[in-house]
This record gives structure tokens, sequence and C-alpha cells, in this order.
């Protein structure tokens, strides 16, 4: 099954993706978002400056996917589809 690797701004990263293609069910429900529901997962995972914080992130992604969640919770959205959020980020 292939798996969508574009969003509205951002690729898909390899952390990300590697986990995502290791169940059908997830690469269905990562096909099934919008783009820019992709994006906000892609930029919440790879806004994280530390190693350890982006594995989480992609830990928690894979679980709430898998739960059916369709963005992160408690994220002020992709700063970088927005100039105004442009503080969230350097």
């Amino acid at each position: 099954m292939s798996i969508t690797t574009t969003s509205a701004l951002h690729d898909l990263n390899e952390e990300l993706r590697a986990e995502l293609v290791k169940d059908d069910e997830l690469v269905q429900a990562w096909n099934s978002l919008t783009e820019i529901q992709r994006n906000e997962w892609i930029c919440w995972t790879t806004m994280a400056k530390q190693e350890a914080t982006r594995a989480r992130r992609v830990h928690r992604a894979i679980e709430e996917l898998q739960q059916g969640k369709k963005t992160p919770c408690c994220w002020p959205g992709c700063p970088h589809r927005r100039p105004a959020a442009a503080k969230y980020f350097d």
C-alpha cells in the first residue's frame, strides 16, 4: 500500500514515514487525512529541536492516529502556514 508523502507545505519526514508503513491500517488512516491535517502532524514532529522530543512526538503521533485523531492535540498549528505565528519558530 502506498503512502501519501506530501502535505500542504511539508514533505513526510523519514522517521514518521518509517513508523506509518509498518501498519497498513495506519497508512490508510494517514492517506485519509486532508493535506492540512497531514501537514500538522509532519510539522509537529519536525519542529521539535531535540532528537528525543522528535522521537516521542513520532511515537505519540502513531498512537493518536491509531485512536482516530486527525491532528496533534494542544498544537497551535503549523507556523509556516500563518505569517502571524512566526514567533513560534526561528
